[in-house]
């Protein structure tokens, strides 16, 4: 259960969903957590959850987009845990909308929110990380829409598909650090009222169940073992078959 112990954590979009489950996690297995979100209300209130079982636990206030928020970020951990050993670029946002009324606005705030974040912070944590005897571990959150697509969801596709070529790339250029990267593709990963799901939902993947955020920090938890040391600039999907699964419509 310590298998994580004093090693830190950096968790953006850290308040809610899956973020809070992957920190929740953390904490759970040992390491000291240090929890970002733009969302100050539920920030606190997730850290006071989490640590009524695990003090080693702090929030910071943290707009992803912003280059002055993120560097705050990255100091404040090191500051109060003295480093960094692992980041999880979690944060995401996602606006569907007709292509045709696609704002650029809009779309800047997407690429900035979900895609120029992970560059951000990979890029300042791992400043960080180098400097230590066994470096660091990244993971950045992409997703099956990466691969698939609905109609009017340009922009999280574009930041999606973005974040898994950015990963490889990272970790060819941060290898030579010892920092490892890798990205998790959630397919449904349900995130509300997991009861209020039908058997038609269920059965759509080869799991015969829907995901949780508990499967997505799993694979978190295994991506940055340090025993898991040859696994570096891979996208694992996550997502109970559901992308491998062929489906004919009449």
């Amino acid at each position: 259960m310590n298998h994580f112990q004093n090693k830190v954590v950096v968790i953006t979009g850290a308040a809610q969903g899956i973020g809070k489950e992957v920190a929740r996690q953390y904490a759970k297995h040992g390491a000291k957590v240090v929890l970002a979100d733009i969302n100050e209300e539920l920030g606190l209130k997730t850290r006071k959850e989490i640590s009524i079982e695990h003090d080693s636990i702090i929030f910071v206030p943290t707009d992803v987009r912003l280059e002055t928020d993120v560097i705050h970020l990255m100091d404040k951990a090191v500051q109060d845990f003295g480093k960094i050993d692992i980041l999880i670029n979690n944060a995401g946002i996602f606006h569907p909308g007709s292509l045709y009324d696609l704002s650029l606005e809009v779309w800047d705030n997407v690429i900035n929110t979900n895609l120029r974040s992970v560059f951000l912070c990979s890029k300042e944590a791992a400043k960080f990380m180098k400097l230590n005897s066994n470096g660091g571990s990244i993971i950045s959150m992409a997703s099956t829409r990466a691969f698939m697509s609905e109609p009017n969801t340009e922009s999280y596709a574009a930041t999606k598909g973005g974040i898994i070529a950015l990963t490889h790339a990272l970790a060819s250029s941060l290898a030579p650090d010892r920092i490892r990267v890798n990205c998790i593709s959630p397919g449904w990963i349900e995130t509300g009222d997991y009861e209020q799901l039908r058997e038609i939902d269920h059965e759509q993947h080869f799991s015969r169940r829907v995901g949780k955020p508990d499967d997505i920090a799993r694979a978190c938890l295994y991506l940055t073992d340090e025993g898991n040391d040859f696994v570096t600039g891979i996208n694992l999907t996550v997502d109970g078959g559901m992308t491998k699964k062929m489906i004919y419509e009449d």
